[in-house]
């Protein structure tokens, strides 16, 4: 297989670039860019990455390309602002993830035999915390450092399930799902107790401790959690859009048995074009 890049390819990248660095040029460029910092562009690198997840999921292919158009352009910009500092460019981005392919990809790029996904996972993390200079002893030992990282890095909900399957590999596991559904009443029950109190930080530790185990429920039925919240969202949305094309005044101006009546109508038509 020729793994040469293509001259087009090669061309538009080449372009890119050389657009970005004449946005951050201080003779003639453009005053927002040149104002942003790495730190100040973190929320755009975040509100890309979930545009383009949105795009992927609704399989819009024209959307698809101008979001991770959107998110290059993040990468493209962060490595134009490390070069002008002297830190590092796009080159040694692109080196250091394409080395790290190779490096962690000895089944392909070695003599490694890894027939499965488990076993290109395991070979995966043995690969890395070596790299990170540990021994078989510390990669039993660092499940802590694990979670932590997990906890720092992503959204809560992503990182609850991060977590609760790290540690239920390390042992922390209910013999059975009753004994979760068990803990699910304890903690919706202290919830309940706390919701009586005015303590307000112990009224979240509870709604926290039910939520965590909501996410253990949901990884012993194998379900997404975020998948499950992404699919109530949309469809919330579209019954109140379908309510919203029904009415001649704003919803707000409705009683709430009103509301309901709406709701259940734009709940069952949606419902019934959904099977045709």
């Amino acid at each position: 297989m020729d793994f040469d890049l293509n001259t087009a390819i090669s061309s538009s990248l080449e372009r890119l670039i050389k657009i970005v660095a004449q946005l951050r040029s201080p003779e003639g460029g453009c005053p927002w860019d040149l104002a942003q910092t790495p730190q100040t562009l973190i929320p755009y690198v975040i509100e890309e990455a979930y545009e383009v997840v949105d795009a992927l999921r609704r399989g819009a292919q024209d959307d698809i390309v101008e979001e991770l158009g959107d998110l290059l352009l993040q990468v493209v910009l962060q490595s134009q602002i490390s070069s002008e500092a002297g830190e590092f460019d796009l080159g040694n981005v692109a080196t250091g993830i394409s080395d790290k392919l190779v490096r962690r990809h000895p089944h392909v790029f070695g003599g490694i035999v890894a027939q499965t996904p488990d076993e290109v996972r395991e070979n995966w993390e043995i690969i890395k915390a070596t790299e990170k200079g540990e021994n078989s002893e510390q990669i039993q030992q660092r499940l802590t450092v694990k979670l932590q990282e997990y906890a720092r890095v992503f959204p809560p909900l992503l990182a609850s399930h991060k977590i609760s399957v790290k540690a239920a590999k390390a042992g922390f596991e209910w013999p059975n799902v009753e004994e979760v559904w068990d803990k699910f009443s304890e903690e919706l029950a202290e919830f309940k107790e706390a919701l009586q109190t005015e303590d307000k930080a112990h009224q979240e530790a509870e709604l926290g401790d039910l939520l965590f185990t909501i996410v253990n429920l949901a990884r012993w039925y194998d379900l997404d959690c975020n998948a499950g919240l992404q699919g109530t969202n949309q469809r919330l949305i579209a019954r109140m859009t379908k309510m919203e094309d029904t009415v001649e005044r704003p919803l707000s101006e409705y009683s709430i048995e009103e509301l309901e009546n709406l709701w259940q109508t734009a709940k069952k038509e949606l419902s019934q074009q959904q099977k045709n």
